[in-house]
């Protein structure tokens, strides 16, 4: 995925704050969704399409992956929230933020409106993106149909709160279990990892609730981070540095993994199949592993 966009910082912002969308336009976040579902009170969600619109085209989102996050299928909004946002604001956008994903079907259902609102509203067919988030038991299920739905799903996105109020578990901090003994969403974030890699498409974990507690906040980025995600989200601007840190490859780690790339290239040059690097073997599979960290060692700048 070296020609994608870097995702390590996904910066949640309320569709119905104009002030917070526009801070949000100038911070340091890889990606800023802005929110018309969960962050947006009922009575309030209508008027919110216009603040996202306003906010999209009146500021300067040049380095920001620019998404929001239209209202679940189940709800009486994801359809003006489509139609109104995309046909006002479309040219702008890079991607759609699709909540509670079950199946490839419902993927397939906001493709079909996207497509025909890109094609009224006189944009280019299949240039906006899809992200889907997965936040019950059905989704997880159906993960690898969904993330093979369509050309253009961006990326996978875990919801911890929705997942956790699905599965009947007794916590009531969102990302955070403190009893369990390991790291609670292994198997959840493994699996839509494998997912999301089957299809060449980056996995974003979800929140962490807990806003006072950066060390548990960075904490629960390694442990995502080391599973293969791509990054976390970010439900509070001081959250976003933690997540662009732990996401990218440190400056040693990329040192490594450039020598490592440079120095397989050569010894395949010179017919070899592998190369010993600080007393380590380099082959194929760890070229390939060497090349992926280099890649985003670069896209953040780390290199």
């Amino acid at each position: 995925m070296p020609d994608e966009p870097i995702r390590r910082s996904q910066l949640a912002t309320p569709g119905s704050s104009p002030e917070m969308m526009a801070k949000a336009a100038d911070g340091p976040a890889d990606e800023v969704f802005l929110d018309l579902e969960d962050s947006v009170a009922p009575d309030d969600k209508v008027d919110a399409r216009a603040s996202v619109v306003d906010a999209i085209t009146d500021n300067d989102w040049t380095d920001t992956v620019l998404a929001y996050r239209i209202n679940g299928l189940d709800t009486k909004w994801w359809y003006e929230d489509l139609i109104t946002v995309v046909s006002a604001a479309g040219e702008a956008l890079d991607d759609i933020i699709v909540p509670m994903v079950g199946s490839a079907s419902d993927i397939d259902t906001v493709e079909t409106l996207l497509q025909q609102v890109e094609v009224n509203a006189g944009l280019e067919v299949g240039a906006i993106g899809l992200e889907a988030q997965i936040e019950d038991g059905a989704g997880m299920n159906n993960a690898v149909e969904i993330a093979h739905a369509t050309d253009r799903l961006d990326s996978l996105i875990f919801g911890p709160g929705d997942y956790s109020a699905s599965m009947g578990t007794p916590g009531l901090t969102i990302g955070q279990f403190e009893d369990y003994p390991g790291h609670y969403w292994h198997y959840q974030l493994s699996r839509l990892n494998h997912a999301a890699k089957s299809a060449n498409i980056p996995c974003i974990d979800g929140p962490y609730a807990v806003l006072d507690d950066p060390d548990g906040y960075r904490e629960s980025c390694r442990h995502a981070n080391l599973l293969g995600c791509d990054g976390k989200w970010a439900i509070h601007p001081a959250q976003i540095e933690i997540a662009n840190e732990v996401f990218a490859p440190d400056p040693e780690t990329a040192e490594k993994a450039e020598r490592m790339v440079e120095a397989y290239r050569n010894a395949t040059d010179s017919g070899q199949g592998s190369v010993s690097i600080d007393g380590e073997m380099v082959d194929e599979a760890t070229h390939k592993m060497a090349k992926r960290v280099l890649d985003r060692a670069r896209a953040a700048g780390v290199l």
